[in-house]
Order: structure tokens, then sequence, then C-alpha cells
């Protein structure tokens, strides 16, 4: 099962190389954009997970170039939440450009729940399997 959430973000001058696209590293920002978002209309911000005590730092983080995005362009951000049982986030990301409607990229991330001493939480913590409940109710 997955939820999804889609947003747009514009393509500054500050994030073009000297051809005028997208700096390849910028890529990864907007997987950013697309978690925060996310978690702010689905009930998983970082800041109220955060205040839960709990960081949820990346382990790990793939992404595949399509085509380009230009200055002036906008990013369109389409990032896919995969229920798993296991205590982690699973995103993938799927950009394309409003402009020509080209898939630019494709991405996954996956990150893991640290208490507030760094500790690795290898079970689900209470507010997170809460969530999963809520929005998974079947599995």
């Amino acid at each position: 099962m997955t939820i999804k959430t889609t947003i747009e973000e514009r393509v500054k001058f500050s994030e073009v190389d000297s051809m005028g696209i997208m700096w390849h590293g910028h890529f990864i920002k907007l997987f950013e954009e697309g978690r925060e978002r996310f978690g702010l209309e689905h009930g998983l911000d970082y800041l109220g997970v955060h205040n839960l005590g709990f960081f949820t730092p990346i382990i790990s983080s793939e992404i595949q170039h399509q085509s380009p995005l230009a200055y002036g362009d906008y990013a369109v951000i389409e990032t896919t939440y995969f229920f798993t049982k296991a205590a982690k986030l699973i995103f993938s990301y799927k950009i394309y450009s409003k402009l020509t409607g080209k898939l630019a990229c494709t991405g996954k991330t996956i990150q893991v729940f640290l208490d507030q001493s760094r500790n690795l939480q290898i079970t689900n913590p209470n507010f997170y399997s809460q969530w999963k409940n809520e929005n998974f109710p079947n599995e």
C-alpha cells in the first residue's frame, strides 16, 4: 500500500549550472521538499517526530537521472510512501518537468528512527505504529 503527495518547485537560478540546467545534486533537495510536504499533509512531519523524541536520518538514497530541468521550469515532485512493517520510512520519487512533461528523475530514500540518544530503534515507535494503523488498517 502507498500514499502519495505531489508538489511543484520552481527551478531557481542558484540551482542551475553553466548549461542552464539544474545541477544534479539539487535533485536530492527536491526529494527533501517532497518528504517534508508529505509529512505535513499526512501527520508525519519532522518537527512533530522530533518533539516526540526521535530523529529520522536517511540511511540510503538512490537517484536515476532521465532528462534535465531548466532554469525557470517547475519541477513536479511526486513523493510516494511505501508501507513496511519494519521501523523505517521508505519513499520513492518521480520528478517531472512541468513545461515538457518529461520525467527528469526517479529515486528512493530509506530512513530509520533514532531516539534522542541516537540509538537505533529496531521496533516501531508507538506513534509510528499508531500512524501506520490509521493509514493502513488492513496491513
